[in-house]
Formats: C-alpha cells, structure tokens, sequence
C-alpha cells in the first residue's frame, strides 16, 4: 500500500510502520526525560532538523524528507486581542500522527492495528502523567511554554503543590480570572475554552471552508438523528485547546443541562492540519467525544456543547455536580481534559446567534483560527 501527501507525492508503505515505532517512542521517552525541556522532544517543532534528529533513525530518510515538504507543519492563527497573526508550529506527537494519513486512509486509518496503537498511546501517556513521579514535568512544561505570567491566575498558584503532571495540566483558574463578557445581558454567548477559535453561520459553510473530512455530519457527531434535525441551518463554534492552554471547558450560554452523552471512539490529532484537509477521515465525528445539551434560559432553546478528546487525551471529566437537571451560568465551568490537545464544539439551532463579524471574517475569509479566552464574546441573540 502506498499513501499520498496533499501535494500528490506517494509515500512507501512503510512509513505506517515508521509512523507506529515513532509515536511509541515519542510517548516511551516522554517519562526518563522529566527534567528536560518538552519542547526538545515531545512538544518539539515537527518541521525544525533539531527536533528530530533521532527520528531519523525510525524513518526511511526520503519518507521524513518529503512529509517535511509536503505537509505544512504548523498554521496561522490571529490574536484577537492584538490583531497580530503568527505562526504555530506543530509539536513533534502530531507530525507523527499525521503519517498516518493519505490517499488510501480511509482503509489505513481504518486498520485495525493503527486504532489500536492511538488507544494504547493515549492510555499509556494518561498513565504516565497521573503517576506521582510525572510532576517532574511540571517545571520545565511551564517554563518551555513561557507560562510563568500565568501563574497568579490559578486557585493553586505554587507549582510544588500539585501532586501530579496531570492534576496540574488540568488546573483550576481563580473565580475572577477570566471576566464574563457582558454579564447581564442574556443575548450574549461566549467563548468555551481559552482556545483557537473558528466560527460558522451555518453547518454548510464550516463543511466549505475547514471540516474538509469525509463523513461529517451532524448525526454522527451528536450520536443521534432526531438531536441533528435541532440544529439543521444552525451555527458551529469550534474552539481547539493547544497542549499549552488552560483545559477546563465553560458553559457559553445560562441554563438548565438536558442531557449527556458519552460517546467512544478513538484518538485521532484535532489539529488543524487534519481537520481542513480534504479527503481525510472526519476526526469529530470518529474520536472519543461527550455530547451535553442544554435549555438555554433565554430563549428556551437546545445548545449542544461537545467536548471531544485527542490524541494523547485519556480523560473527558466533568465537574461535580454537572449532571441532568443542574441549572448552569454562562462562564461556569463544565469541566477538564487531561493530558493533550482537545476542541470544544457548541452547536446553536438555526437563528438563535448572530456571530461576530471579525471571527466569521478570520474563520472564512482569512482561513485562520482566532485567539480568545473563556467568557470572551462570540456572538448575541436571537435578534
């Protein structure tokens, strides 16, 4: 089997096997290099000679050399806040993910055996990271990530005090960190996540401009036919949470939770580059996701709010007292992703939203992600 990169060039087929060996390591080494700095190995830049020099000896150099070329190893984003727009570069974990991708995927990602090496990868990381000898991490993630400024925004500010990698990569904000836009006007609706934000009007142009998986659909991604016709013409929030990024998830709307709904499935990246190429399998819809919907108590109307998991990403965990019945506020937080990337998508039926111009325009036009932070302003209605 031969697999084909976006700028039709084919690959051999063992760069599926190459791909496996390197995710294994990556993870394998991620425990007896504590003390180092992550972005020198498991965080390191996919397309940097440096960050991988020992990859060269998992993969056939002309499989790494054209990967390099063909993918676009990182993507834009736009500070909202600034208006500056730079350039993220993708961790060395998902440039191996990436490998698995190609003309023949729908039957290679497919495999039985590569499903199984995302799971078992995951699971493995989730371990490693809850173990107490994983806040050794702790110290140099902040530092690579340069998340010391951050620090005073945490209910626990001190570092030593979190007993794991984990329990510290889901840390808890201050009460008044993240300021609610507009507090008392029920028309607003805001931002889940501190996250890479990208917004649609309608399903129809989020399909047309960035969720270029074959597949998706609402049915599949909500797990039930009856819930998607709610939502049909409706619009679509995608925030994507970078490793780097405070992981809880808020409430986007004031309301009363009317249902949850695990739904399995496996780990695939929920980085850019896999969700906006077309071809490629519709990683929403086929990852390990929890679908909440709620009564929003202005208008009476159904907002879904699925958090999907990713690779790397072991645990979906609500907070006490999230449940069936519980009323919720617009800001409040739902709950935490452990260790990894993540996307929170909030679904609206058809009219109850008007978005923001700028991150329609940043989403469409630009085709970039948005820079926000939970409680920011997203869009108002019904008008």
């Amino acid at each position: 089997m031969t697999s084909t990169t976006p700028t039709g060039k084919k690959l051999p087929s063992e760069h599926l096997d190459a791909a496996q060996r390197a995710l294994s390591t990556v993870t394998e080494n991620a425990a007896p290099r504590a003390g180092d700095d992550p972005t020198a190995h498991l965080h390191a830049p996919a397309a940097k000679e440096e960050a991988h020099t020992w990859m060269r000896s998992i993969f056939p150099y002309n499989t790494l050399q054209e990967f390099e070329t063909a993918w676009h190893l990182g993507n834009y984003v736009l500070d909202r806040q600034t208006g500056e727009r730079s350039f993220e570069e993708m961790s060395i974990y998902l440039g191996m993910h990436l490998l698995y991708y190609g003309s023949e995927q729908e039957k290679a990602l497919h495999w039985k055996r590569t499903l199984d090496v995302l799971r078992d990868q995951s699971l493995k990381m989730g371990k490693q990271y809850d173990a107490p000898e994983s806040k050794q991490h702790i110290q140099p993630f902040i530092e690579s990530f340069h998340l010391e400024n951050t620090l005073p925004e945490l209910k626990e500010p001190d570092p030593a005090k979190y007993k794991t990698f984990n329990e510290f990569f889901a840390r808890e904000l201050k009460p008044d960190a993240r300021p609610i836009a507009e507090p008392d006007n029920d028309r607003v609706v805001s931002s889940p996540a501190d996250c890479r934000l990208t917004v649609f009007p309608t399903i129809e142009l989020a399909t047309k401009y960035w969720i270029k998986g074959f597949g998706f659909s609402l049915s599949k991604l909500l797990g039930s036919d009856d819930l998607a016709k709610k939502f049909e013409g409706g619009s679509i929030n995608i925030a994507r949470l970078a490793p780097q990024d405070y992981h809880r998830w808020h409430s986007p709307a004031s309301g009363t939770i009317h249902s949850i709904t695990d739904i399995p499935g496996t780990y695939y990246t929920v980085n850019p580059q896999a969700i906006n190429e077309e071809g490629t399998v519709d990683v929403f819809c086929e990852n390990k996701r929890s679908v909440m919907t709620m009564t929003r108590s202005s208008t009476g109307s159904l907002v879904a709010v699925v958090a999907v998991g990713a690779m790397l990403v072991g645990s979906i965990r609500y907070n006490p007292g999230i449940g069936v019945g519980a009323g919720v506020h617009r800001g409040q937080c739902l709950g935490a992703f452990l260790y990894g990337g993540s996307t929170v998508i909030v679904l609206y039926p058809k009219g109850e939203i008007d978005l923001d111009q700028d991150l329609v325009k940043n989403s469409t036009e630009k085709g970039c992600e948005t820079l926000v932070r939970v409680g920011w302003r997203v869009g108002a209605g019904p008008s």
